[in-house]
Protein backbone atom coordinates (compact mmCIF):
# COMPACT_ATOMS: atom_id res chain seq x y z
CA UNK A 1 0.00 0.00 0.00
CA UNK A 2 2.81 2.41 0.89
CA UNK A 3 4.51 1.62 -2.41
CA UNK A 4 1.27 2.36 -4.34
CA UNK A 5 0.88 5.67 -2.53
CA UNK A 6 4.53 6.55 -3.21
CA UNK A 7 4.14 5.73 -6.92
CA UNK A 8 0.93 7.73 -7.20
CA UNK A 9 2.57 10.76 -5.58
CA UNK A 10 5.61 10.46 -7.85
CA UNK A 11 3.34 10.22 -10.88
CA UNK A 12 1.46 13.34 -9.82
CA UNK A 13 4.64 15.44 -9.64
CA UNK A 14 5.05 17.26 -12.98
CA UNK A 15 8.35 16.76 -14.80
CA UNK A 16 8.42 20.46 -15.67
CA UNK A 17 6.88 23.38 -13.82
CA UNK A 18 3.87 24.97 -15.47
CA UNK A 19 5.45 28.42 -15.72
CA UNK A 20 8.63 26.96 -17.21
CA UNK A 21 6.63 24.90 -19.70
CA UNK A 22 4.69 27.98 -20.80
CA UNK A 23 7.95 29.90 -21.19
CA UNK A 24 9.43 27.20 -23.43
CA UNK A 25 6.21 27.09 -25.47
CA UNK A 26 6.27 30.86 -25.97
CA UNK A 27 9.95 30.72 -26.96
CA UNK A 28 9.26 27.96 -29.50
CA UNK A 29 6.36 29.90 -31.01
CA UNK A 30 8.52 33.03 -31.18
CA UNK A 31 11.29 31.15 -33.01
CA UNK A 32 8.83 29.63 -35.50
CA UNK A 33 7.18 33.03 -36.07
CA UNK A 34 10.55 34.70 -36.66
CA UNK A 35 11.45 31.95 -39.13
CA UNK A 36 8.32 32.54 -41.18
CA UNK A 37 8.72 36.33 -41.03
CA UNK A 38 12.37 36.08 -42.14
CA UNK A 39 11.37 33.67 -44.93
CA UNK A 40 8.78 36.15 -46.22
CA UNK A 41 11.22 39.07 -46.10
CA UNK A 42 14.07 37.19 -47.80
CA UNK A 43 11.71 35.22 -50.09
CA UNK A 44 13.27 31.99 -48.85
CA UNK A 45 11.28 28.97 -50.01
CA UNK A 46 12.39 25.81 -48.17
CA UNK A 47 9.87 23.54 -49.92
CA UNK A 48 11.07 24.67 -53.34
CA UNK A 49 14.62 24.01 -52.20
CA UNK A 50 13.71 20.46 -51.20
CA UNK A 51 11.87 19.94 -54.48
CA UNK A 52 14.97 20.87 -56.48
CA UNK A 53 17.41 18.72 -54.49
CA UNK A 54 17.68 16.43 -57.50
CA UNK A 55 19.78 19.02 -59.33
CA UNK A 56 22.05 19.28 -56.31
CA UNK A 57 22.72 15.55 -56.19
CA UNK A 58 23.18 15.38 -59.96
CA UNK A 59 25.80 18.13 -59.76
CA UNK A 60 27.68 16.27 -57.02
CA UNK A 61 27.47 12.91 -58.76
CA UNK A 62 28.37 14.09 -62.27
CA UNK A 63 30.51 17.22 -61.89
CA UNK A 64 32.28 16.81 -58.54
CA UNK A 65 32.77 13.06 -58.23
CA UNK A 66 35.13 11.32 -58.53
CA UNK A 67 37.63 13.78 -57.02
CA UNK A 68 40.97 14.25 -58.75
CA UNK A 69 44.29 15.76 -57.75
CA UNK A 70 46.11 17.02 -60.83
CA UNK A 71 49.24 19.18 -60.73
CA UNK A 72 50.21 17.65 -57.40
CA UNK A 73 53.29 19.83 -57.02
CA UNK A 74 51.24 23.02 -57.37
CA UNK A 75 48.60 21.78 -54.92
CA UNK A 76 51.10 20.77 -52.24
CA UNK A 77 52.88 24.08 -52.68
CA UNK A 78 49.56 25.81 -52.03
CA UNK A 79 48.95 23.65 -48.96
CA UNK A 80 52.39 24.52 -47.61
CA UNK A 81 51.78 28.22 -48.21
CA UNK A 82 48.42 28.00 -46.41
CA UNK A 83 49.93 26.28 -43.37
CA UNK A 84 52.80 28.77 -43.27
CA UNK A 85 50.33 31.66 -43.46
CA UNK A 86 48.44 30.31 -40.44
CA UNK A 87 51.61 29.58 -38.45
CA UNK A 88 53.16 32.98 -39.20
CA UNK A 89 49.99 34.90 -38.36
CA UNK A 90 49.49 32.98 -35.11
CA UNK A 91 53.11 33.28 -33.94
CA UNK A 92 53.53 37.00 -34.67
CA UNK A 93 50.13 37.95 -33.30
CA UNK A 94 50.84 35.96 -30.12
CA UNK A 95 53.96 38.05 -29.44
CA UNK A 96 52.12 41.36 -29.88
CA UNK A 97 49.08 40.10 -27.99
CA UNK A 98 51.17 38.93 -25.02
CA UNK A 99 52.74 42.36 -24.55
CA UNK A 100 49.51 44.27 -25.07
CA UNK A 101 47.54 41.91 -22.81
CA UNK A 102 49.70 42.77 -19.81
CA UNK A 103 49.21 46.46 -20.57
CA UNK A 104 45.48 45.95 -21.10
CA UNK A 105 44.73 43.94 -17.97
CA UNK A 106 43.54 45.86 -14.90
CA UNK A 107 45.72 43.59 -12.74
CA UNK A 108 49.02 44.26 -14.48
CA UNK A 109 48.73 47.57 -16.33
CA UNK A 110 51.12 50.33 -15.24
CA UNK A 111 48.62 53.00 -16.35
CA UNK A 112 44.86 52.49 -15.99
CA UNK A 113 43.63 54.61 -18.96
CA UNK A 114 45.75 52.46 -21.27
CA UNK A 115 43.53 49.44 -20.59
CA UNK A 116 40.48 50.99 -22.21
CA UNK A 117 42.43 51.96 -25.32
CA UNK A 118 43.89 48.46 -25.74
CA UNK A 119 40.57 46.71 -25.10
CA UNK A 120 38.76 48.95 -27.57
CA UNK A 121 41.43 48.40 -30.22
CA UNK A 122 41.35 44.63 -29.69
CA UNK A 123 37.56 44.59 -30.02
CA UNK A 124 37.79 46.51 -33.28
CA UNK A 125 40.41 44.18 -34.75
CA UNK A 126 38.67 40.94 -33.83
CA UNK A 127 35.12 42.00 -34.74
CA UNK A 128 36.09 42.73 -38.36
CA UNK A 129 36.32 39.31 -40.09
CA UNK A 130 39.50 38.18 -41.79
CA UNK A 131 37.70 38.20 -45.16
CA UNK A 132 36.98 41.93 -44.82
CA UNK A 133 40.62 42.62 -43.93
CA UNK A 134 41.64 40.58 -46.98
CA UNK A 135 39.41 42.63 -49.31
CA UNK A 136 40.87 45.85 -47.92
CA UNK A 137 44.47 44.65 -48.20
CA UNK A 138 43.99 43.15 -51.67
CA UNK A 139 42.72 46.50 -52.94
CA UNK A 140 45.75 48.19 -51.38
CA UNK A 141 48.55 45.71 -52.09
CA UNK A 142 47.23 43.18 -54.59
CA UNK A 143 46.96 39.40 -54.46
CA UNK A 144 49.49 37.32 -52.54
CA UNK A 145 50.25 35.25 -49.46
CA UNK A 146 51.63 38.31 -47.67
CA UNK A 147 48.17 39.88 -47.82
CA UNK A 148 46.56 36.69 -46.53
CA UNK A 149 48.99 36.33 -43.64
CA UNK A 150 48.56 40.00 -42.71
CA UNK A 151 44.76 39.71 -42.72
CA UNK A 152 44.93 36.67 -40.43
CA UNK A 153 47.47 38.42 -38.22
CA UNK A 154 45.26 41.48 -37.67
CA UNK A 155 42.18 39.47 -36.75
CA UNK A 156 44.11 36.97 -34.62
CA UNK A 157 45.93 39.71 -32.75
CA UNK A 158 42.64 41.26 -31.65
CA UNK A 159 41.28 37.88 -30.58
CA UNK A 160 44.37 36.87 -28.63
CA UNK A 161 44.65 40.22 -26.85
CA UNK A 162 41.18 39.83 -25.35
CA UNK A 163 41.73 36.13 -24.61
CA UNK A 164 45.09 36.75 -22.92
CA UNK A 165 43.61 39.64 -20.90
CA UNK A 166 40.86 37.36 -19.59
CA UNK A 167 43.45 34.70 -18.74
CA UNK A 168 45.53 37.22 -16.80
CA UNK A 169 42.47 38.53 -14.96
CA UNK A 170 41.57 34.96 -13.91
CA UNK A 171 44.95 34.26 -12.28
CA UNK A 172 43.87 36.09 -9.11
CA UNK A 173 45.19 39.14 -7.31
CA UNK A 174 46.37 37.51 -4.07
CA UNK A 175 49.80 36.60 -5.42
CA UNK A 176 50.13 40.00 -7.08
CA UNK A 177 49.41 41.78 -3.81
CA UNK A 178 51.90 39.52 -2.05
CA UNK A 179 54.63 40.35 -4.55
CA UNK A 180 53.90 44.05 -4.28
CA UNK A 181 53.93 43.90 -0.47
CA UNK A 182 57.49 42.55 -0.45
CA UNK A 183 58.62 45.35 -2.78
CA UNK A 184 58.88 43.38 -6.02
CA UNK A 185 59.11 45.46 -9.19
CA UNK A 186 56.82 45.35 -12.18
CA UNK A 187 58.85 42.97 -14.36
CA UNK A 188 59.68 40.48 -11.54
CA UNK A 189 56.00 40.37 -10.64
CA UNK A 190 55.03 39.61 -14.24
CA UNK A 191 57.77 37.04 -14.82
CA UNK A 192 57.62 35.20 -11.50
CA UNK A 193 53.95 35.47 -10.59
CA UNK A 194 51.61 36.09 -13.51
CA UNK A 195 53.23 34.22 -16.40
CA UNK A 196 53.67 30.84 -14.60
CA UNK A 197 50.00 30.88 -13.59
CA UNK A 198 48.73 31.97 -16.99
CA UNK A 199 50.91 29.80 -19.27
CA UNK A 200 48.36 26.93 -19.62
CA UNK A 201 45.67 29.42 -20.63
CA UNK A 202 48.01 31.18 -23.05
CA UNK A 203 48.96 27.93 -24.77
CA UNK A 204 45.34 26.77 -24.95
CA UNK A 205 44.21 29.99 -26.66
CA UNK A 206 47.24 29.89 -28.94
CA UNK A 207 46.43 26.38 -30.13
CA UNK A 208 42.81 27.35 -30.67
CA UNK A 209 43.90 30.35 -32.75
CA UNK A 210 46.15 28.12 -34.86
CA UNK A 211 43.23 25.76 -35.49
CA UNK A 212 40.97 28.66 -36.51
CA UNK A 213 43.65 30.18 -38.75
CA UNK A 214 44.18 26.92 -40.62
CA UNK A 215 40.49 26.99 -41.58
CA UNK A 216 40.35 30.75 -42.17
CA UNK A 217 43.49 30.76 -44.33
CA UNK A 218 41.66 28.75 -46.98
CA UNK A 219 38.81 31.28 -47.16
CA UNK A 220 41.25 34.17 -47.06
CA UNK A 221 43.21 32.61 -49.90
CA UNK A 222 40.07 32.14 -51.97
CA UNK A 223 39.46 35.91 -52.10
CA UNK A 224 43.04 36.84 -52.97
CA UNK A 225 45.18 35.84 -49.99
CA UNK A 226 47.10 33.15 -51.86
CA UNK A 227 47.69 29.54 -50.88
CA UNK A 228 45.49 26.55 -51.53
CA UNK A 229 42.32 28.65 -51.40
CA UNK A 230 43.38 30.68 -54.43
CA UNK A 231 44.29 27.49 -56.31
CA UNK A 232 40.90 25.99 -55.47
CA UNK A 233 39.07 29.08 -56.75
CA UNK A 234 41.12 28.89 -59.95
CA UNK A 235 39.89 25.34 -60.56
CA UNK A 236 36.29 26.34 -59.83
CA UNK A 237 36.39 29.34 -62.18
CA UNK A 238 37.86 27.18 -64.93
CA UNK A 239 35.07 24.57 -64.40
CA UNK A 240 37.54 21.88 -63.36
CA UNK A 241 35.18 20.67 -60.67
CA UNK A 242 36.69 17.20 -60.22
CA UNK A 243 40.06 18.69 -59.33
CA UNK A 244 38.37 21.35 -57.16
CA UNK A 245 36.60 18.57 -55.26
CA UNK A 246 39.91 16.82 -54.68
CA UNK A 247 41.37 20.04 -53.27
CA UNK A 248 38.30 20.52 -51.05
CA UNK A 249 38.66 17.02 -49.61
CA UNK A 250 42.37 17.59 -49.08
CA UNK A 251 41.62 20.83 -47.20
CA UNK A 252 39.02 19.02 -45.08
CA UNK A 253 41.54 16.29 -44.21
CA UNK A 254 44.14 18.88 -43.19
CA UNK A 255 41.65 20.80 -41.03
CA UNK A 256 40.47 17.61 -39.31
CA UNK A 257 44.07 16.54 -38.69
CA UNK A 258 44.98 19.91 -37.20
CA UNK A 259 41.81 19.79 -35.09
CA UNK A 260 42.78 16.42 -33.59
CA UNK A 261 46.37 17.58 -33.04
CA UNK A 262 45.42 20.82 -31.28
CA UNK A 263 42.83 19.05 -29.11
CA UNK A 264 45.45 16.48 -28.09
CA UNK A 265 48.02 19.17 -27.25
CA UNK A 266 45.39 21.22 -25.41
CA UNK A 267 44.49 18.26 -23.21
CA UNK A 268 48.16 17.66 -22.46
CA UNK A 269 48.63 21.31 -21.48
CA UNK A 270 45.54 21.50 -19.29
CA UNK A 271 46.25 18.25 -17.40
Amino acid sequence: RWERMHKSKAASIPIMAGAQKRLYTIALLAVVSLFFIASLITQFQPFELLAKMENFWLFIGQDLLPPQLQNGELIWQGVWQTVCMALTATAISAVFALVLAFLGSYSTTPWSPLTKVIRAGASLLRNIPSLIWTFILVMAYGIGTTVGALALLINTCGFLIRSFIETIDETGNDNLELMKSVGAGYLPTIVQCVIPSAIPGFISWLLYSLEVNIRASTLVGAVGGGGIGLIMMGYIKSFRYHTAMGVILLIAAIVIGVDFLTNYLRKKVLV
